[in-house]
């Protein structure tokens, strides 16, 4: 692979991509071992740098690097220097001088992963583990990996066949729904699926679309049954990420009951959709405002299985930043 770093989707180009997905169905493969742990990254150290909380993501990562034997430090901003003043750039100098292999860094700020990457502070590789509201290219790529596993496959077998290495997304459709403006999943989502060949459609109420979403290469659609009308693959709900918009001040619906019926996956929706749609959700849910109880505990819903897919696509990432033979891919 020729990236040197993870921080957008769109610095992927479609081999790369597909590349991406296939190491992550072969470390996918291997954790179906007795023994998970490959002994590719021993002797590598991985720093964990959150300045945002995210127990899940953190987790993920860290377990992604355990399983390729690396040794991980978990850094948070809270209660460290960086909590006292200290720099993004002081603390990328204190990681290489610490002899840090990779870093994985979470902000709030988006940017903040790129700046980190290229400001010449250091010369490590950086994953991008969510910035602001810009990128969360590992969601992406975890979301991705769970849709082709289920696309076009027999919703009746229970069977998961292996997938063909180069298998893409060519005419799946995927419908995203919910808080799009503060949402760098649907961002990545929309980057990466569309890269794939995907179709997707974005659905929310206005005052919650971004500025410039006519620039997005999706549709877009207010009205979330009609849109469930054209029984797209995938029904991915956004988390209403109510702390971003309490900072905000608030008045982006009118109640959450309100929005639970305009744009939740309540019941009667979720038995209406066509048997092959999964339903998506990159966590936490709010259970009764965005999904109901029903559709978040069905067989339908493929959430645990995302997070089963986030390890095995972080291990590919990882792998082919750090282990030689993994970044000698042209």
């Amino acid at each position: 692979m020729s990236l040197d770093h993870l921080i957008s989707i769109r610095d992927l180009e479609y081999r790369e991509a597909l590349l991406l997905l296939d190491t992550a169905e072969q470390m996918a493969a291997t954790q179906s071992h007795r023994v998970k742990k490959l002994p590719t990254l021993h002797g590598r150290t991985v720093v964990n740098l959150f300045f945002e909380d995210s127990t899940r993501t953190r987790i993920s990562f860290e377990t992604a690097a355990k399983r390729l034997s690396a040794d991980v430090i978990n850094f948070s901003a809270k209660g460290s220097s960086l909590s006292k003043g200290e720099s993004l750039k002081d603390t990328a100098l204190t990681l290489q001088a610490m002899g840090a292999d990779a870093v994985v860094v979470r902000h709030s700020s988006s940017g903040a992963a790129h700046r980190l990457a290229h400001a010449g502070w250091m010369e490590l590789p950086v994953l991008n583990a969510g910035d602001g509201t810009h990128q969360h290219p590992t969601q992406a790529l975890l979301d991705a990996m769970t849709l082709r596993r289920h696309y076009k496959r027999d919703p009746s077998s229970p069977e998961v066949e292996p997938l063909a290495p180069g298998t893409d997304l060519e005419g799946a459709r995927v419908v995203i729904v919910g808080d799009v403006l503060h949402s760098r999943v649907a961002r990545s989502n929309v980057d990466l699926l569309t890269l794939l060949g995907a179709q997707v459609t974005l659905v929310a109420p206005p005052t919650l679309l971004p500025v410039g979403i006519e620039g997005w290469a999706c549709d877009v659609d207010y009205d979330l049954d009609h849109a469930l009308a054209s029984e797209p693959d995938a029904v991915m709900m956004l988390r209403v990420q109510r702390e971003r918009m309490s900072a905000a001040g608030g008045g982006f619906f009118p109640s959450p009951g309100e929005y639970h019926a305009a744009y939740g996956l309540d019941r009667q929706r979720f038995e209406k959709l066509a048997e092959k749609t999964i339903v998506m959700h990159p966590g936490p849910m709010n259970r009764g405002l965005e999904i109901s109880a029903e559709a978040a505990d069905s067989p339908r819903a493929v959430v645990v299985e995302q997070v089963s897919n986030g390890v095995s696509v972080r291990m590919a990432a990882l792998y082919l930043l750090l282990a030689p033979e993994g970044h000698s891919h042209d």
